[in-house]
């Protein structure tokens, strides 16, 4: 196995001994050589296993010699959109251009094309007419059947008909793309490579499985596309999910093979363990290096997989509801490395995944059985056979502390602050407390209406309630000043302008307004956004009330932010159409107060912000005197 970076180049690839690499991978990132980046990962993976891989890192999808760097491969091209969709890196969710791309050198934006993966792979295909081409990564994962598309508003094929590619290799797909390799390797067609869990297919033939409505027909019916979401979400458990067939007129069918069984504990520290140099190629020094680096460099992965179930979330269609771990010597061993990096300043940026507490499926049976199809482990109850253990987590916590050169271990990657309240022993907040958290702990309750927090997957408003009070009490007895700041979210489907001025009085008895608030993007492939197309919730089928209009969003928005002058027409307006005038006065209630002297009272109020520094001094003081009043 060769150390140091892949070939990006082909005089990097001759100097290896090799005049034709195995595969090319195309990505729409910059080359990062690190576990948090999946290009890494799935290269890394196929070199250990014998494979000679290239690396083409943001090819200019305007010429075609971009693409030809290495020429064709010996088995396939591997295409990826990078470590987020192209599209969600692009653009807002008010559909504005962002400034910068943390996955380019110097943050430069407009390195990528929009729908990368449809581009890349179209790009490859004009060149390479026969060469077998396999798609995957976050974006084309979560686009692998027909799926709304709220860029365009519009309902779109699976990318695997517009990319011109061959497969899909759906989720983390390490198993998969090792799968596809022996295959090919073998000599069999990529045409007849149709067994292969985690994979995405086209054929003529009518398959086994599942049919789903035709693209045709949730075209022309909403109800139709709720009840093939509801059917594909069902199906999603590797252990009792169905090939699922989605027709199309004269195209034939697209078929999804059963998800990949999860990675052992063995398997996923192989995965971790690899020869990564873990930072960006030496390249783009000159060049601004890669501003993703900063957050992950000195974080470690110990999970995958969620069964926190939100609604708004893509976990379970990608990474799946089924938690699986690394060892606690691989994490253990993968800290020492962070210790000898010469830039290393003693602090651990995160230990966790998409939850960071999550360190064992969340009952015994899913390893053999899978999830249950109808039911959530979080939701809107904890389930009675739901292991609510932190003592795994706790341990692995306390070796990484004992590292020599390690003074802080932060957990940045969020807790659920439901599974916290699930454990009765108590014991994990109280270390939170003690020895993980800076200051302030961020957590995301999402909402305080009971009502749209059902349509998001979330506890109960009441839960949020008893964690902080938890948390105030852990602070207490180990001495700490930290303060738990939330996390909201505006225009979720659900949510009328009732709840959100609900949401705006909760904020105003915080004593302090949020420096960020989420408005609810609709991304590819979440419960959420199956809601925000048809109106429907795939789970009862009901109506779902939904704020699509964008000056209403701007509305839900500007109340969760009513302090800013900037925002005071649209909480009048907001308040207005909630019939909520009560709101609108002297009154200290009030979130907009009248009278001589309000607007100059704003414009003083807001000169007075001052620094972020400063802002972030006063709101510290401001949320310790509320947790002073909430504990009399």
């Amino acid at each position: 196995m060769t150390t140091g970076f892949l070939p990006v180049t082909r005089q990097e690839m001759e100097q290896r001994g090799i005049t034709q690499p195995d595969f090319v991978y195309v990505s729409g990132d910059a080359y990062v050589d690190h576990p948090s980046f999946g290009t890494a990962i799935i290269t890394r993976l196929l070199e250990a296993y014998g494979y000679s891989v290239g690396i083409i890192a943001q090819p200019d999808w305007r010429d075609e010699k971009s693409i030809s760097v290495f020429g064709e491969p010996r088995l396939a091209f591997l295409v990826s959109a990078g470590n987020m969709d192209s599209m969600v890196n692009h653009y807002t969710v008010s559909k504005k251009h962002r400034g910068t791309d943390a996955y380019s050198p110097g943050g430069q934006m407009g390195l990528r094309p929009d729908r990368a993966v449809i581009v890349y792979g179209n790009l490859i295909r004009r060149i390479y007419k026969h060469t077998p081409v396999i798609i995957g990564g976050i974006e084309a994962s979560l686009r692998r059947f027909a799926h709304y598309d709220y860029w365009s508003d519009s309902l779109k094929r699976s990318v695997l008909l517009d990319s011109g590619a061959d497969m899909i290799s759906y989720g983390m797909g390490e198993k998969s793309i090792l799968a596809i390799a022996k295959a090919l390797n073998e000599g069999i067609p990529i045409s007849e490579i149709h067994d292969i869990r985690g994979t995405v297919y086209r054929t003529k033939e009518l398959p086994k499985g599942v049919l789903l409505p035709s693209y045709e027909e949730l075209c022309r019916d909403k109800k139709a596309y709720a009840e093939s979401f509801r059917i594909q979400y069902e199906n999603m458990d590797p252990f009792t999910g169905k090939a699922l067939a989605e027709p199309y007129d004269k195209q034939g069918y697209l078929v999804q093979n059963p998800p990949s069984k999860p990675l052992t504990q063995q398997e996923m520290d192989e995965v971790y363990d690899l020869p990564y140099t873990r930072t960006y190629h030496s390249m783009y020094e000159k060049m601004g290096k890669i501003p993703a680096i900063e957050e992950i460099k000195f974080s470690l992965t110990s999970n995958r997989g969620c069964f926190g179930g939100c609604n708004f979330c893509a976990l379970a269609f990608h990474q799946g509801r089924i938690v699986q771990t690394r060892s606690h010597e691989s994490i253990v061993e993968e800290a020492v490395l962070c210790t000898e990096e010469k830039d290393f300043k003693g602090y651990i940026h995160d230990v966790g995944g998409p939850t960071a507490d999550f360190r064992h499926p969340a009952c015994k049976k899913q390893m053999t059985k899978g999830v249950c199809k109808n039911r959530q482990c979080l939701f809107p109850k904890p389930c009675k056979n739901l292991e609510a253990d932190h003592q795994d987590y706790l341990e692995l916590l306390g070796k990484l502390r004992g590292i020599p050169k390690v003074k802080k271990v932060f957990i940045r990657s969020g807790i659920r602050f439901d599974y916290v309240e699930a454990d009765r022993d108590g014991k994990f907040l109280e270390e939170l407390a003690q020895y993980h958290v800076s200051g302030q702990l961020r957590v995301a309750p999402e909402h305080v209406s009971d009502k749209v927090l059902s349509y998001m997957g979330k506890p109960e408003h009441a839960v949020y309630e008893k964690f902080l009070k938890d948390f105030e009490q852990a602070n207490a007895r180990t001495g700490r000043k930290q303060y738990a700041v939330p996390y909201f979210m505006s225009s979720h489907p659900g949510c009328t302008m009732k709840e959100a001025v609900k949401l705006a009085e909760y904020v105003r008895d915080m004593g302090f307004m949020p420096e960020q608030v989420q408005d609810f993007y609709p991304t590819p492939s979440t419960m959420s956004t199956c809601m925000y197309y048809t109106g429907l919730d795939p789970r009862t089928m009901e109506p779902v009330y939904i704020p699509k209009n964008p000056h209403e969003k701007a509305m839900q928005r500007a109340l969760i932010q009513y302090k800013n002058p900037a925002n005071r027409e649209l909480v009048k307006e907001a308040l207005i159409a909630a019939g909520r005038t009560d709101l609108i006065g002297t009154d200290k209630k009030c979130l907009i107060r009248t009278g001589k002297g309000a607007d100059t009272k704003d414009r003083e109020s807001r000169s007075r912000e001052g620094t972020k520094d400063q802002r972030n001094t006063r709101k510290k003081k401001t949320i310790r005197n509320i947790h002073k009043k909430k504990s009399r």
